[in-house]
């Protein structure tokens, strides 16, 4: 005979229970195997029917005219609709300011076929503070070209943001090349953000991806190449996949 007290368990236990198994999958499952932390670009691939991808960022530190501004944590979350869509949400945390710094929510259409891939990602910049009102929109498109030993990203886009003291509108750009190995992608990028009435933000940065058995590791460093943009900028991820619906 079972003992009731081990098939009757307290909420309690039964929550503890449930955070160990998610505690437990993120640890196990195979690592993701596409981008983008630590890169301001994105592809044009969606994450696949039925797959969530999470990116975590364990910190983002901006240094500039010796100053630092920290970010921990921030997340990237991407969940699959069938072989062409997903749904993305973004969110960062200000580890300086003890306070939520940026969310967004929206979906990614893309298609690739024959190593071309195209594509369009819009966000909608959603408020996340009581002194933020509004929502802005950001929409780019985007073009990977896959080759067995290299692939090119280039997104454009433009974005409209009411949420702060001043409304900030303007486009952005970028160019992504990776060099995929075996369990190692490095990578070298271009951003350029332009805000009307302000200088541009261009930086130049190096990112690594390293996957491991139980996880992946992304990493980069990006300098600033303009006087709007941070002198220096560095970013650490961990990443995971989980198919939870469909095959």
């Amino acid at each position: 005979m079972v003992d009731a007290a081990l098939v009757i368990s307290s909420p309690r236990r039964r929550a503890r229970q449930l955070v160990l198994a998610i505690l437990a999958l993120a640890v196990c499952w195979p690592p993701a195997a596409v981008a983008f932390p630590p890169y301001r670009s994105t592809d044009a691939e969606t994450a696949g029917a039925g797959v969530l991808e999470l990116r975590l960022g364990l910190a983002r530190v901006q240094r500039r005219d010796s100053v630092s501004r920290r970010s921990a944590p921030l997340t990237r979350t991407n969940f699959g609709i069938g072989p062409n869509w997903e749904v993305i949400s973004e969110f960062e945390y200000s580890a300086d300011e003890h306070t939520m710094a940026e969310g967004a929510l929206g979906f990614k259409w893309a298609r690739l076929a024959n190593g071309l891939g195209r594509g369009v990602e819009t966000l909608l910049l959603v408020p996340v503070r009581s002194d933020q009102s509004g929502v802005g929109l950001e929409s780019q498109f985007l073009t990977t070209i896959k080759r067995p030993r290299w692939q090119l990203h280039f997104n454009v886009g433009g974005f409209y943001d009411p949420r702060g003291t001043e409304t900030e509108r303007g486009w952005r750009a970028s160019a992504l090349a990776e060099f995929p190995r075996a369990r190692f992608r490095p990578g070298l990028e271009l951003f350029v953000k332009d805000i009307r009435s302000q200088a541009p933000r261009v930086q130049a940065g190096l990112g690594m991806i390293k996957q491991f058995e139980l996880l992946e590791l992304r990493a980069g460093i990006h300098a600033g190449l303009s006087s709007q943009a941070p002198d220096v900028e560095a970013s650490l991820w961990l990443a995971w996949r989980w198919q939870i619906a469909g095959d």
